[in-house]
Order: structure tokens, then sequence, then C-alpha cells
């Protein structure tokens, strides 16, 4: 437990450039107090004392602002920054070195007792107000853009965009600064397919006006 604490801690110091001391993190951080309490809640869930990890879910989230079920299972080294209006379903799988910004939702599209919320990998930065919807798995290393919404696989160091999210960039040609904080930098894929067309056009304007 105290090797989980002092990563979490080291993370929003490795993370965060806001980040000035020790107490400051500790206590002026609502995404670490909500994955310390989720721990708990969870593993009074999973004791079956199933009441008890839901109430204390639900103070978490009135203290944080931030909704996490106490069935999610969640890695080490996530880092939630500026968490308001992130909700984490119930089924959700969370892998370890996970960065989530404000307003995500890792939701359910289903009303049956089964999986019914996403699977994230490893090292998956998921940008600001972005939706993930579904038993779909996104795949180690991926980047998930601001407002994207998917509701598809994505594959490892995947980049994806829009709504419906579409994979744009994978990992080795994205931008180097757009790799953590830079995220909302993104590039639109619809304003690009526009671009390639014009492009296109004023290609064979170019031939017919030569053959001309």
């Amino acid at each position: 437990m105290f090797t989980y604490i002092a990563e979490d801690i080291r993370t929003i110091f490795n993370e965060d450039p806001a980040a000035r001391s020790l107490p400051e993190v500790i206590f002026c951080y609502p995404g670490l107090h909500a994955i310390w309490l989720h721990r708990i809640s969870h593993f009074l869930w999973n004791h079956r004392l199933k009441f008890l990890g839901r109430l204390l879910s639900h103070i978490s989230r009135f203290l944080t602002g931030i909704e996490i079920h106490p069935g999610a299972t969640i890695g080490r080294r996530l880092f939630i920054d500026h968490g308001i209006g992130i909700v984490i379903g119930e089924t959700t799988e969370i892998g370890n070195d996970v960065l989530i910004y404000q307003g995500a939702v890792l939701g359910g599209t289903s009303l049956e007792h089964k999986k019914r919320h996403p699977t994230i990998g490893n090292k998956v930065v998921i940008g600001t107000g972005a939706i993930i919807l579904g038993p779909i798995t996104v795949s180690d290393g991926a980047l998930i853009g601001s407002g994207s919404v998917v509701i598809k696989d994505v594959p490892p160091n995947a980049t994806v965009v829009g709504i419906p999210g579409r994979i744009v960039l994978p990992k080795e040609k994205r931008p180097k600064p757009l790799i953590d904080l830079e995220h909302g930098q993104l590039p639109d894929p619809v304003i690009e397919a526009v671009n390639i067309l014009i492009k296109r056009i004023n290609q064979l304007e170019e031939r017919i006006n030569k053959l001309k």
C-alpha cells in the first residue's frame, strides 16, 4: 500500500509541472484523493461489502467531483489531471501509467450484467472531454484526443480524434510535442480529408490546363 502511495505522489511530480511541494500534492490534488479512496472502496466491493464500497465512492464523488465506480479495476500510477467531471464505470479496466484529463467518460452501452465498459491499456492518454463507450479495448500507448467519442477498438500507439473517433497518426509519426500535455493540438481528420481533396483538384486542374 505504501509503495502505491509513493508511486502516486511521484507520478504527480513527474507529470504536472505545477506540483511544487509534497504537502501541496497530498492535500490539494483531488485526482490523487479519488484514486486513494477508490482503492479502499474497491477493496470493500471485492470483499462483499458492496454497500460500503458504493457509499465510500459516493462520498469520494462529493469531495472530488470524480466518479469512479468501486467495481472498476485501476492499475498503478494513474494520473488524473484536473479531474472534475470524470466518470469511470463499473466494469472498466485501466492499466498502468495512464493519464486522464478532466471531463473524460469511460461509459457503458448495455443494461446487461456483463462486461460493458472499456478496457484501457498501459501508457494511454485520454484527453479532456473524451468519451469512450462500451466493452472496447484501447490498446497500449494510444492517445485519445480531446472531445473524441470512441466506440471501436483502438490499436496500439494509435492517435484518435473526432466524432466518431478516427485514427489519424501512429505514435512513431506524431510530432514530438504532441505526446502528453499538447494533446489538444491533434489534427482534425475531416479538415485533413478536405485539404487532400482540394490539393488533388488543383493537380487535376493543372493537368487539364496543360492538355488544353
